[in-house]
């Protein structure tokens, strides 16, 4: 059964004004002007969106699907992602992992969280290891992980610049990258370093120690958290000029804002004001993680969870408060991310893209229909 969802006003994210996707299996098989006469027999299932805007499902490069927290001790712990808020948020792709935790949480409780996910019709990725090195895997290293576990690909996320992680080497980071590289290659995976990025003053430092002492590129690096501060977030954009790839987060809360946390769509707006390119620049929720507040001693005061939500609601902060244009918000929300993890068939709407996409309610910034992997997942009430 072939489906046919009528009169839409598509953004792949660029604007194509109004079309027909007609579905076969779980990817679009054609992108039909309105305009254009067409026939296509008996057997097929119709829906008519009657105009309504369609955009690609959302990318999100860190979910801690599992929760995380614990920093405040066992009852600090946060709750897992459900896949009854997974449907709803407009994200259909995601990439999972541990964080501070990897003792009590396991990458086999993460990849068993994937497929329940995946269960559910979204698709779902995952890094192996956790903040610190040498890194926890499934199958005993970092390259086979990624080699033959189809869930994984790449390591992450690793942190540097945070009195919670392991205070890695140059050495240290410059193998791990070699080896998720290497293992990348063989499978076909991106291979990628993702790194959370603490709030020390040296930044992303060490990324470019690596780089400058080795044959590792940059962009084998993705760092989150650049909004953590001002002067990060500065650092940052210095990182996106020399070709590296930056990563702002989009849950947050206001005693982080008040910390001087830089909000994630006035990150997105700057860092594109400063000509950094919207391919250099991606969201992620940090949905279920902790996100912990700590006091000038590194003495923990208090957390509250990540939201997968946030990225959605981001990404029309960034179209209705900073004026920043549909397609540009877009690359930022969903096809950077895909392009840097090597996932050609998401983040886009196109023939042979898979049919993940999100229809807007008429007249307001919300979900009315998460559609994922050609079939509806979600319909507001």
């Amino acid at each position: 059964m072939l489906t046919l969802v009528k009169n839409v006003q598509l953004f792949t994210p660029e604007p194509r004004g109004l079309c027909h996707l007609l579905i076969a299996a779980h990817r679009i098989a054609a992108v039909i002007d309105a305009t254009e006469a067409f026939h296509l027999g008996s057997l097929i299932n119709t829906v008519d969106l009657e105009g309504r805007r369609v955009i690609p499902g959302l990318v999100d490069p860190l979910v801690h699907y599992i929760g995380g927290g614990g920093e405040g001790g066992f009852g600090n712990r946060t709750a897992e992602l459900s896949l009854e808020e997974a449907s709803a948020s407009g994200v259909t792709t995601l990439v999972g992992a541990l964080g501070t935790d990897a003792i009590t949480r396991t990458p086999a409780n993460l990849i068993g969280k994937a497929r329940e996910l995946a269960a559910g019709g979204l698709t779902t990725y995952a890094y192996t290891g956790s903040y610190q090195l040498p890194p926890v895997t499934l199958t005993g290293t970092v390259a086979s992980d990624i080699l033959y576990i189809p869930e994984f690909i790449g390591v992450g996320e690793v942190a540097i610049s945070d009195h919670r992680g392991s205070q890695p080497s140059t050495h240290e980071l410059t193998r791990l990258a070699a080896d998720a590289r290497t293992a990348g290659l063989l499978a076909g995976k991106s291979g990628i370093v993702f790194i959370h990025t603490g709030d020390a003053d040296t930044h992303l430092e060490p990324l470019r120690s690596v780089a400058k002492q080795s044959a590792i590129p940059l962009k084998q690096f993705y760092p989150t958290h650049i909004n953590r501060t001002p002067e990060l977030f500065e650092d940052g954009l210095r990182f996106a000029r020399e070709g590296g790839l930056i990563d702002f987060t989009t849950s947050s809360t206001p005693e982080l804002l008040a910390g001087g946390e830089v909000p994630a769509s006035e990150a997105v707006a700057r860092a594109l004001s400063a000509g950094i390119d919207p391919a250099r620049i991606s969201l992620s929720s940090d949905a279920n993680a902790s996100l912990p507040q700590f006091d000038e001693h590194h003495r923990f005061v208090g957390l509250k969870p990540g939201r997968l939500r946030s990225l959605f609601e981001v990404l029309g902060e960034c179209i209705n408060e900073h004026q920043i244009n549909v397609e540009s918000a877009l690359r930022c929300a969903a096809t950077s991310a895909a392009n840097t993890l090597k996932l050609p068939h998401k983040g886009r709407l196109g023939t042979g893209s898979d049919a993940d996409f999100i229809v807007l309610a008429e007249g307001s910034w919300a979900i009315d229909q998460v559609w994922a992997l050609g079939k509806s997942i979600y319909a507001a009430p």
